[in-house]
């Protein structure tokens, strides 16, 4: 019993700390984090030896749904690598029309933290070194003439897209993928 209590304080700790953390910022208050999960700050400190280390874990955490969301699912892995980025972006400008999108999570914790020592920067960084292989992949398997460039260009246009939208200073609809597709004819991409 005691098991299913410490991990059901866990989970409902890092459901509210990626919510908390994603539309309040990081540097969220432990007692708020706390009362807004229903847990003690005793019971926090029993599992996590602090709100870094909560904020590092909320992030990894979602770290397989972030994947799921942007790559492509098994029925659609068989789409050339150049469809396969362009579905990245089509996922994208669908996501940033949605009310509650407020940016990618991993690039806001990285802008609000800007150490890269924090746990949750090591997370984040993971998050987007593993977007970046992505895009790096699928241009060597398209032929991009210079697949790692491609992939730093589609990295800027992603997180740009990414904050722009997130700020709510700019419509991705159409935007990004048409920009995409300029990006992989330029670099020749199949």
């Amino acid at each position: 019993m005691a098991t299913t209590d410490k991990a059901s304080t866990r989970d409902r700790l890092l459901d509210t700390a990626a919510e908390l953390f994603y539309r309040e910022g990081v540097s969220l208050g432990v007692e708020t984090l706390c009362r807004s999960a229903g847990v003690s700050k005793r019971s926090m400190y029993q599992l996590f030896a602090g709100k870094d280390e909560v904020l590092a874990a909320s992030l990894a955490r979602r770290l397989p749904e972030y994947g799921e969301r942007l790559a492509l699912g098994p029925q659609e892995e068989a789409g050339s690598p150049r469809e396969r980025i362009l579905h990245v972006f089509d996922r994208l400008e669908k996501a940033s029309a949605e009310p509650a999108y407020l940016g990618c999570p991993y690039l806001a914790a990285l802008v609000e933290l800007k150490a890269p020592e924090h746990p949750a920067s090591v997370v984040a960084r993971g998050a987007k070194e593993w977007l970046l292989g992505f895009f790096r992949t699928q241009a060597e398997e398209g032929a991009a003439r210079d697949p790692e460039l491609l992939a730093r260009q589609l990295m800027l246009v992603f997180d740009g897209a990414s904050a722009r939208a997130g700020a709510g200073i700019e419509t991705l609809d159409g935007l990004t993928t048409t920009t995409v597709t300029a990006l992989l004819d330029a670099s020749g991409t199949r």
